[in-house]
């Protein structure tokens, strides 16, 4: 005698749904809301939130989430460009909509800052972004 109900008429597979990721878009001039979205422009605001914010430093965002780009400011011109590819890489990787990071380009425009930038290629298009260390 089983103690659980088998079948009881419905059927056993599971079926996974895409929901769309609908998110408020910051007007970051005026620090204003100005609409949703779940495509390409919510992807870049994900973006930039995850390479603006430093992992581990605030405790809303889990562990796996924010860059580590604060500890290579300083550093070595050869070692920047040697960390910067892996860090973005790793920082983006946590959401799935991303596909790859690809064509880094660095340069030292004034000695003081070195200027990163690379595509992002996303399930919704690609993405260029740069980051100043």
């Amino acid at each position: 005698m089983a103690t659980l109900p088998e079948g009881a008429g419905f059927p056993a597979s599971i079926r996974f749904a895409e929901k769309p990721t609908k998110t408020f878009l910051i007007d970051w001039a005026s620090k204003r809301i100005t609409g949703m979205d779940s495509g390409l422009a919510a992807m870049s605001q994900a973006v930039d939130i995850m390479l603006q914010n430093e992992r581990f430093a605030w405790q809303i965002y889990s562990s796996r989430f924010g860059s580590e780009l604060e500890g290579l400011v300083g550093e070595e011109y050869d070692y920047i460009v040697s960390e910067v590819p892996r860090r973005i890489q790793e920082a983006l990787s946590v959401d799935n909509r991303v596909l790859s990071v690809e064509d880094f380009v660095f340069s030292e425009p004034d000695g003081d800052q070195v200027t990163c930038g690379f595509r992002v290629v996303t399930v919704f298009g690609t993405l260029s972004k740069e980051v100043v260390l």
